[in-house]
């Protein structure tokens, strides 16, 4: 019976110790990698900002502006392939005291590799409605396997052209320790208008002219290391229209974004609820399985082995000289 039990133990002891490399190098890169139907909401805000009010056609300086942005997973968008996630981001720039009349209304599609966070060029993938953009590095996520003090490249949706995210410095966030990255979009031509604008707004005399769009922005984005989930941003974003010699310039945006810290608490505890799911079946549940497996075979190696079945009678010499019935028998 002992060495049944023993035999038993042997098999779930060793059956543990197979469990633990399986859950780490097969389970842990499912379970790292990025939802495919995510939806998040997050509100970022400008005080002492500026932009060109069109029904007025006056600037208006000394406003806070609030940005809304939504993202939402299309789960049905990448083709039955698993490994690619799909998401829609909209952003929605109001003036706080009139949000019923948006200020700027930005819409991009990225297709990314769900482990590496890296994009690529599929599924319907756009930014404000050109699907003919060719996106590289990297877009909302840093590496899901883990972030590095080093710099990466980020593609930046109003230039349409990457441009380095680099590495600058740890800072807490709501108790998080973050990774600080620090981008800059150089002054970058990124339409040229079909109206024409007064030249008095340009602070030119004549009759109207024609403008091109430009934009130049300052980005910082504070990143969880441990899951590539960025817990804060900031965004230091100026928007221009020019003629095409130079001479005539006007402010369409200018503000300073930084998310509000409601949704910073919100975004470092999505960070840390990743965080230790990707612990336990990297790290936890793996050691743990090792642990009972060799636990459980050191026991039924004990009791299979070292107590076995109890061996048979011997024969024992009474006080008189004679032997017992055992050996008569």
């Amino acid at each position: 019976m002992r060495r049944s039990v023993g035999l038993v133990l042997v098999a779930v002891g060793a059956f543990f110790l197979t469990l633990a490399p399986l859950v780490r190098y097969y389970v842990a890169d499912r379970v790292a990698v990025a939802p495919l139907n995510r939806y998040e909401t997050t509100r970022l805000e400008a005080s002492n900002a500026a932009y060109f009010d069109g029904a007025t056609l006056k600037l208006r300086n000394g406003v806070s502006l609030v940005a809304i942005n939504t993202i939402r997973g299309d789960v049905r968008a990448n083709g039955g392939d698993d490994r690619i996630a799909v998401w829609d981001s909209t952003t929605n720039i109001y003036d706080s005291a009139a949000p019923g009349r948006p200020v700027q209304l930005q819409g991009h599609r990225i297709a990314f590799d769900r482990r590496t966070a890296r994009l690529v060029n599929c599924c319907g993938a756009n930014a404000d409605g050109d699907n003919t953009v060719r996106m590289s590095g990297y877009g909302l996520l840093f590496p899901r396997t883990g972030v590095h003090r080093r710099d990466y490249p980020f593609f930046d949706m109003a230039t349409k052209r990457p441009a380095p995210m680099r590495f600058n410095g740890v800072e807490e966030v709501r108790g998080l320790t973050a990774y600080r990255f620090t981008q800059h979009v150089p002054l970058t031509r990124t339409a040229a208008l079909d109206t024409k604008v007064p030249a008095r707004l340009l602070g030119l005399a004549g009759a109207d002219r024609e403008v091109d769009r430009y934009t130049e922005a300052y980005n910082t984005v504070w990143v969880d290391p441990r899951t590539g989930i960025p817990v804060k941003h900031r965004e230091n974003v100026r928007a221009t229209v020019q003629t095409p010699d130079g001479k005539g310039r006007m402010v369409v945006t200018q503000a300073d974004f930084v998310t509000v810290p409601r949704d910073q608490r919100a975004l470092v505890d999505t960070a840390d609820a990743t965080a230790i799911r990707v612990a336990l079946v990297r790290a936890y549940v793996p050691a743990g399985a090792v642990v009972l497996g060799l636990v459980l075979l050191l026991v039924g190696g004990y009791f299979g082995l070292v107590r076995g079945e109890p061996s048979a009678p011997t024969a024992s010499r009474r006080p008189d000289g004679r032997f017992g019935a055992a050996a008569r028998a």
